[in-house]
């Protein structure tokens, strides 16, 4: 008798997200210490570049903490619009691998590629593909955990961070986990991380030596999961949000371009693309996006949204090359242009029909 297929999971976590961001589209802000979101007065760090966490910065802190910690820290307003802009290229990365995506935030997620699309012969290889790919569309890094549980997929991921592929076997699991300290078990938050060392656990041995039944009375039903992992295992699968917010198409050029007319061009067959898949799916959307990225990987988009969902390829394009001339004249060459369809309304297969009640 065998056991359970042994799977392989990947954990991506882009290193320092929002801030590298704004350092690829920002030159003269690389290599500074940086900080997303508040003021240096006022409010909280949504996120800090590695320069900064040298000094102690850390996201969710005061910035008037931020700011006594590292004097020069140069403060930046975050760009939501970017960010989930450049989190749909990430994810189309993932999609040529793999359907079995689960994101966990728009710069992280866990990847099942027991079985992956690109032919790929180990979850190593295709953890390395996809981190050169993510580098080559977006100019950003990205760090991988690969494992056989998203437990120690998560914790692989972080293990070598920044610019980090660090690989947990079955093997190394058990021993891994023993020596790991207890402030970094993904599910172990500052308060529980006190308790623990309080009770007396500090590494994951420590946490292997408590009984299930000592843990559930201690911690109550996180105690069964404290239990698995300590034992490097984790049954939870990878759950695909299969429910699609968007379709879309984009295509990146051999040659930069600056023309209306090039890029209009380039534009059409996206268009084709996603009205295709909208007709095939059933989907009808009410908002156009238009995405251009340029050579120096920054990133800009237009959306316009309508009162009714786009009714024939024919609209879409009106709206798609609307959206293109109002961005010029161009101030640099691009280098991909994309086109998406959101804001979805299903058209109804069949009427509705009442459900019998069973009597």
């Amino acid at each position: 008798m065998t056991g359970p297929a042994l799977r392989k999971i990947i954990h991506i976590d882009m290193d320092a997200f929002y801030a590298s961001v704004e350092q690829r589209d920002e030159p003269a802000l690389r290599g500074l210490p940086l900080a997303v979101g508040g003021s240096r007065e006022r409010g909280v760090v949504m996120a800090a570049s590695y320069a900064a966490r040298a000094f102690g910065v850390r996201s969710a802190m005061p910035s008037a903490t931020a700011r006594r910690l590292c004097p020069d820290l140069v403060f930046v307003k975050p760009r939501f619009e970017v960010y989930r802009a450049v989190s749909e290229e990430i994810r189309a990365v993932f999609a040529r691998h793999t359907e079995a995506i689960e994101p966990v935030a728009l710069d992280e997620a866990y990847l099942d590629v027991t079985d992956n699309l690109s032919g790929l012969p180990t979850a190593t290889a295709v953890a390395r593909a996809i981190r050169a790919e993510i580098l080559e569309r977006t100019g950003l890094v990205a760090s991988a955990g690969v494992s056989y549980n998203k437990f120690l997929a998560k914790v692989a991921s972080d293990h070598r961070k920044p610019d980090a592929l660090f690989v947990i076997t079955p093997a190394m699991g058990p021993d891994f986990v023993a020596a790991l300290p207890i402030g970094r078990f993904h599910g172990v938050g500052p308060v529980t991380e006190t308790k623990m060392k309080r009770l007396g656990i500090h590494t994951g041995a420590d946490l292997r030596a408590w009984s299930l039944e000592a843990l559930r009375d201690a911690f109550g039903s996180a105690g069964a999961y404290y239990h698995a992992v300590a034992r490097g295992t984790d049954e939870r699968p990878v759950r695909a949000h299969r429910e699609r917010k968007s379709i879309g198409a984009e295509t990146t050029f051999s040659d930069d371009t600056a023309a209306y007319a090039v890029l209009a061009e380039r534009l059409a067959p996206m268009l084709d693309k996603v009205w295709r898949t909208a007709e095939a799916k059933a989907m009808r959307g009410r908002t156009v996006t238009l995405k251009l990225k340029f050579s120096d990987f920054s990133l800009v988009t237009r959306a316009r949204s309508l009162s009714a969902p786009v009714a024939e390829r024919a609209e879409l394009e009106r709206i798609g090359l609307d959206l293109l001339a109002g961005l010029f004249p161009l101030r640099r060459s691009a280098r991909l242009i994309g086109v998406s369809l959101s804001g979805f309304e299903r058209e109804a297969a069949e009427p509705p029909r009442q459900l019998g009640l069973g009597l």
